[in-house]
């Protein structure tokens, strides 16, 4: 027994150890890119600003591409910008303030309070620039205003352009791939979303209200999806290399748009359902409602399935328009309707974004 123990103890312990080193090579895989841009950037950033006579380490110029890649490799540009900017506001900033007020208290509140109010404007498409109020701050602590501004700004502007012309040759952002992946993640948040909410009608009041909250998570979820589609359909503007999936990359982010515009009717549904279950004068109409809404929900998440892979959507449409219209004549009272009409405008919406497109199923609403 104990040298069956010892084998099965040796067996898991090399199964651990694959999967870290699985694990590890998939990191390796997915972050190596990404860090070996950074490096190379910084380095040449760093000899560029050399090159060009820097008396003091560049740091400046090797700060920013450090920044600019350091997260979503697709936003390169903007982050470049948008710090370079700051950058050149921030130092005239400090340097005006210090030519009228002596440091204080006063003083730094409103290098601060100005460099908040222009990092408003200067979002170069992004948040809030703090780089401006960072920028006044370091001028104004300075022992040589003029000479450090001088050196801060020249910097950060040639580490700006180095990254704007490497980040899209080196390594590269892959959207097709990117967006690949958030199509798939969509489509299971909208998935979810529409079918837990057909379950949560016969869950009682507790579970539909629960759902409303993971729904309302879903759209979240979505949301930023389609965020993050719209910076990868951009990036390719600045990505010489990805230019041949162009079009695809253009046809996922409608795909991707299109799934945006589908959460509105999801959240209305969500709502209905936690409003309206319960209610025991409701009773036998959520009875009924229970017996078809599962399979219309279902056939529903099969169309947008399709819609969103790109495929032929046409019969999973019409199955599920077909099964809306049966329920419209089965059922006209007034909880029916109002539990129908987000799949109307799901229906819809997917029919119109749908190739070829066709039009309206030609069903009633109610």
């Amino acid at each position: 027994m104990s040298d069956l123990a010892d084998a099965g103890a040796a067996r898991a312990d090399r199964a651990d150890r694959a999967d870290r080193g699985h694990r590890a090579r998939e990191i390796v895989r997915t972050e190596g890119p990404a860090a070996a841009r950074i490096v190379v950037t910084v380095a040449v950033a760093w000899q560029v600003a050399l090159w060009l006579g820097a008396d003091q380490p560049p740091v400046f110029a090797a700060v920013v591409p450090l920044v600019a890649l350091r997260g979503d490799p697709m936003t390169a540009l903007g982050t470049s910008l948008q710090r370079a900017l700051g950058v050149v506001a921030g130092v005239l900033i400090g340097l005006a303030v210090l030519n009228v007020l002596r440091p204080s208290t006063a003083a730094l509140t409103l290098v601060v309070a100005i460099g908040l109010g222009i990092g408003m404007v200067l979002r170069a498409g992004g948040g809030l620039n703090i780089q401006v109020a960072a920028s006044s701050l370091l001028v104004f602590a300075s022992t040589s205003p003029d000479a450090y501004a001088l050196h801060r700004a020249w910097e950060t502007a040639e580490g700006a352009a180095v990254t704007i012309l490497l980040a899209p040759l080196l390594w590269p952002p892959d959207p097709h791939r990117v967006l690949t992946a958030i199509v798939d993640d969509t489509r299971v948040h909208l998935i979810r979303a529409l079918t837990g909410t057909a379950a949560a009608l016969g869950a009682g009041p507790a579970a539909a209200h629960d759902n409303l909250t993971l729904v309302n998570a879903h759209i979240e979820a979505v949301h930023a999806n389609a965020a993050r589609a719209r910076e990868a359909e951009r990036a390719m503007r600045f990505n010489p290399l990805r230019r041949r999936h162009r079009d695809a990359v253009r046809l996922q982010a409608r795909r991707i748009a299109t799934a945006d515009g589908l959460t509105t009717p999801l959240g209305t549904l969500a709502r209905e359902v936690a409003v309206l279950t319960g209610r025991e004068d409701l009773a036998a109409d959520l009875a009924r409602a229970r017996g078809r809404l599962p399979e219309l929900a279902a056939l529903t998440s099969r169309a947008i399935g399709e819609v969103l892979s790109g495929g032929n959507a046409r019969p999973a449409l019409i199955t599920a328009g077909d099964c809306l219209a049966g329920y419209v004549r089965e059922d006209s009272r007034p909880l029916a309707v109002a539990l129908r009409r987000p799949f109307r405008q799901l229906l819809d919406d997917l029919d119109q974004a749908s190739p070829p497109a066709g039009g309206s199923f030609g069903h009633p609403v109610g």
